[in-house]
């Protein structure tokens, strides 16, 4: 006869405190690893993939009703070619892509794959901007707050130019700090460089090459570092790095500085104002959900629950604390400060002086900064238990969206059903005309005619990749021409709602007089679930004889 041994009361005890011990060291493990010189930027790096990894699949839930952007199917398609620029942008963005999808398909969950990765290593560069203003340990706490910020996770779901910012503006920062730091003609070198890497970008960053530029003017120690060679080499470098792109916009007849112009020209005051508005209240909500978990793991460090029950108010001030702090380094947290500060308050401002018509996106790439800014202050202690709470607080809230992320998509799907923006099955359509174009033609389909917002997703999805043209627009991407489409033929898509259909169908009509004129209808079932059905006016134009 068998007997089954029962744990005793005393043994339970002595399993808690078995259990307890072990995540004492895992705690203790992770805070030694954030802080250890030989262990920190393997643990950051750690950090970055598994952040990456995470999204990369939330991501694939989230968007499986969906198609990918039109900026991500954009800078696909610019990446076929590795040009100096791409009608509205300079070229960086599009060299990335390029190269990506080199080793990647052209599939949805490799776009998701490339933004994460952007982000990650983005998030790497923060840290390693936030080691030459703090200590290690306010580092990782920077770091993490960056992985809490939505911009690095959900916003940042599409790759286009402005993400690709959250990699070149932090690197145009360190090399600013290095610079100011070594004032040698090796740092301005890097710096330089750094520079022409983010005007490489989008032309936005000259946000913050000004900003960096009035911080070196503003700074207290500002003569030191005028008066060595660093900024002079700097500048000089990166107008040298910059003179390809700089023949290719006067080739291109200056077309970028004609978008920008003919696209957020804004003559409505009022709406002006609320643009503006809108802007900094989208952006302070986005910074506050890092900001409050931050605060968060601060009030979650021991003995929070008798504090709580005995002096609320200790929850609060016990991190903060008036003397020195060896922590900071001063003169860079200034650095940190300014720039950060102009560029929060310069390009609202600049609106409103100039009357520009101020997306929200903007500011994806201009806020990076918020986490070292706060944790750079003096007077804040940051205790070792932090940074334990505030990875688990990453951790748990990644894996939480992770598996609730089908059930998202699907709350998401039925509150938006009809919003054919969002849920229109244009990869289908890309499907469908290239099967009507080989078997009309028995070729590639080449070329693709229409709005951006339309065709791009074409040039995505279609198994031939054709190239797209956009004859309404002055800044095509230089990818195709109106020659090729008379040559190779090509098959114009547009929306019958849309307003510019009169202008299309006359370049149509002059272009290929003798082009075969249809309608098709496509709808996306995701799950058995029926997404919004589009129409479109289809224009199939035969090659050339």
């Amino acid at each position: 006869m068998s007997t089954t041994s029962l744990p005793t009361a005393k043994a339970r005890p002595k399993a808690r405190a078995k259990t307890r011990l072990s995540f004492d060291r895992f705690r203790a493990w992770l805070v030694a690893c954030a802080i250890r010189p030989e262990a920190r930027l393997w643990l950051v790096i750690e950090l970055a993939i598994l952040h990456a990894v995470l999204w990369t699949f939330i991501l694939i839930n989230l968007k499986a009703a969906q198609d990918v952007h039109m900026d991500v199917a954009e800078a696909w398609g610019w990446g076929q070619k590795f040009l100096w620029g791409y009608g509205k942008h300079p070229p960086l963005s599009g060299w990335v892509a390029g190269l990506w999808f080199t080793a990647f398909p052209a599939t949805d969950w490799a776009t998701y794959a490339l933004a994460m990765a952007t982000v990650g290593l983005g998030m790497v560069i923060c840290w390693l901007v936030a080691l030459r203003v703090v200590d290690a340990r306010r580092a990782f706490l920077a770091v993490v707050m960056v992985a809490l910020y939505p911009i690095f996770n959900f916003k940042g779901f599409k790759y286009n130019p402005d993400l690709l910012q959250l990699v070149t503006l932090p690197l145009l920062v360190l090399a600013y700090l290095n610079a100011f730091e070594k004032r040698s003609w090796q740092s301005g070198l890097w710096l330089g460089l750094a520079g022409a890497l983010a005007l490489m970008t989008k032309y936005w960053v000259l946000t913050m090459i000004g900003a960096i530029g009035l911080a070196a003017l503003i700074h207290p120690e500002r003569l030191k570092f005028l008066a060595s060679p660093a900024p002079w080499v700097a500048i000089a470098t990166m107008v040298a790095a910059m003179i390809p792109h700089i023949v290719w916009l006067a080739e291109a007849h200056f077309v970028p500085l004609t978008y920008a112009g003919d696209t957020y020209s804004l003559h409505d005051d009022r709406l002006l104002h609320q643009l503006v508005a809108g802007y900094a209240l989208h952006n302070i909500a986005l910074l506050a959900l890092p900001v409050a978990l931050a605060a968060l793991a601060m009030a979650w460090v021991p003995p929070w629950f008798k504090l709580l029950l005995r002096a609320p108010s200790r929850i609060v001030t016990r991190a903060w604390a008036r003397g020195a702090n060896p922590g900071v380094n001063l003169s860079q947290a200034l650095n940190v400060w300014i720039v950060q500060v102009i560029v929060a308050v310069g390009p609202p401002l600049g609106a409103l002086a100039f009357s520009i018509y101020m997306k929200t996106d903007w500011g994806i790439s201009l806020f990076f900064l918020v986490p070292l800014a706060l944790v750079a202050i003096p007077a804040l202690r940051v205790q070792s238990a932090v940074l334990f709470n505030i990875t688990a607080i990453w951790l748990v809230l990644s894996v939480a969206t992770l598996a609730a992320s089908p059930w998202i998509a699907a709350r998401e799907m039925a509150a938006n059903a009809g919003n054919a923006q969002i849920y229109g099955a244009r990869s289908e359509l890309a499907r469908q005309l290239t099967q009507a174009w080989h078997s009309r033609f028995a070729s590639r389909w080449a070329v693709v005619a229409g709005t951006m917002e339309q065709i791009q997703p074409l040039v995505f999805y279609s198994p031939d990749h054709p190239s797209a043209l956009l004859p309404l627009e002055a800044w095509d991407s230089g990818l195709t021409s109106r020659d090729d489409a008379k040559k190779y033929g090509f098959i114009g898509v547009f929306d019958p709602t849309d307003g510019r259909l009169p202008a299309f169908e006359k370049w149509v009509s002059e272009t290929a007089p003798n082009a075969e004129r249809i309608v098709m209808t496509t709808r996306r079932f995701t799950h058995g679930k029926a997404g919004p059905s589009m129409s479109w006016n289809i224009y199939i134009a035969p090659p050339g004889k």
